[in-house]
């Protein structure tokens, strides 16, 4: 696929050959994303809007010296000459937000069991867009799978009393940035650098309203809470460009399986550190969307070992069918 620098993104054969490398990358990058509800709680008492322009701020801070650094700027001018690009670059910073947004104020409100739900039904929803948007078509084991989703968020939803809303707005949104980021193709660090600097004058705007109106937690609270605010940025990068070395090192299906390591510590946190109930209803919605992984992840690696076989024979193109969604390139 050519990317907005008109160059196809394509590993060198150096590091492909370090997939060891690459899975310690993968696992430290989602270890760092499943463990973000510890670090949120303790940006409180700023509010989950405060936290998402803080993040928003100093993620623009953190990249630009990354980009100095690596000298990785040419993509922006190249990507500031496509008008089009720009504009889909500006709809994906604000799918971002909403996503970011969203999981500071599940983890905030005590709901990090539902932001985990989000992110584990999220390859399910990515499957669902592959129809819609592109018109795939899924083989029958894959719609069972869709429908034991299904099946499971009624469960859930008749658990909670509610649709589980924060679990379907970060599926949802985090499945659609992910469309845009793939249509775009830009590098980790600059895809980054130029969401975060769309809605940095808002996030800005905003912190010095709270200022202004005396209501910023910003140096109110104590140097620690300062520092903590101030880590966003970095908290926000050094998973992202962790996953980005995985990503150029090992093959997607062995990133798709690694995708789940966020969700499972996600989970454990809210059950085991935050206490929050998990009755015997809502495990069983949790065992459903579970089941309807685990079906969809085997089908999808046995199609995919099946085309790898058949490939020499035959080249006649075949219909096109979803398989397994690939790992998106960005977390809350």
């Amino acid at each position: 696929m050519l990317n907005v620098t008109g160059r196809r993104n394509e590993p060198t054969g150096d590091v492909m050959s370090q997939p060891r490398v690459g899975y310690l990358y993968g696992i430290g990058a989602y270890a760092l994303w499943g463990f973000m509800p510890l670090y949120i709680k303790l940006l409180v008492p700023a509010g989950p809007v405060e936290v998402l322009a803080h993040r928003v701020v100093w993620s623009v801070a953190v990249v630009a010296v990354v980009l100095f650094a690596v000298r990785g700027w040419r993509v922006l001018w190249r990507l500031a000459r496509r008008p089009a690009s720009l504009g889909a670059v500006a709809l994906a910073a604000g799918i971002l937000a909403v996503n970011w947004g969203t999981y500071i104020y599940g983890v905030q409100t005590d709901r990090v069991v539902e932001t985990a739900l989000g992110y584990f039904v999220n390859p399910l929803v990515v499957v669902l867009l592959g129809v819609g948007v592109f018109s795939e078509r899924l083989r029958a084991v894959q719609w069972l799978a869709v429908g034991i989703g299904g099946t499971a968020v009624a469960v859930l939803t008749v658990n909670y009393g509610r649709v589980p809303y924060i679990a379907l707005t970060l599926a949802v949104s985090f499945a659609a940035y992910g469309l845009l980021k793939k249509r775009l193709g830009l590098p980790a660090a600059q895809g980054l650098f130029v969401e975060s600097a769309v809605l940095a004058l808002p996030a800005l705007g905003y912190l010095g309203w709270l200022a202004w109106r005396a209501e910023s937690t910003f140096t109110a609270v104590s140097p620690a809470h300062t520092a903590l605010l101030v880590a966003a940025g970095v908290v926000t990068a050094v998973p992202l460009l962790c996953f980005a070395g995985a990503a150029n090192r090992i093959p997607l299906t062995g990133l798709g399986m690694l995708q789940y390591i966020a969700p499972i510590i996600q989970l454990a946190c809210g059950v085991l550190v935050f206490r929050e109930p998990m009755p015997p209803a809502r495990l069983a919605g949790f065992a459903l969307v579970w089941l309807a992984l685990t079906v969809f992840t085997v089908d999808g690696v046995r199609h995919a070992r099946g085309k790898r076989r058949t490939l020499p024979v035959t080249l006649a193109p075949a219909r096109r069918v979803a398989a397994v969604p690939e790992p998106l390139t960005a977390r809350s």
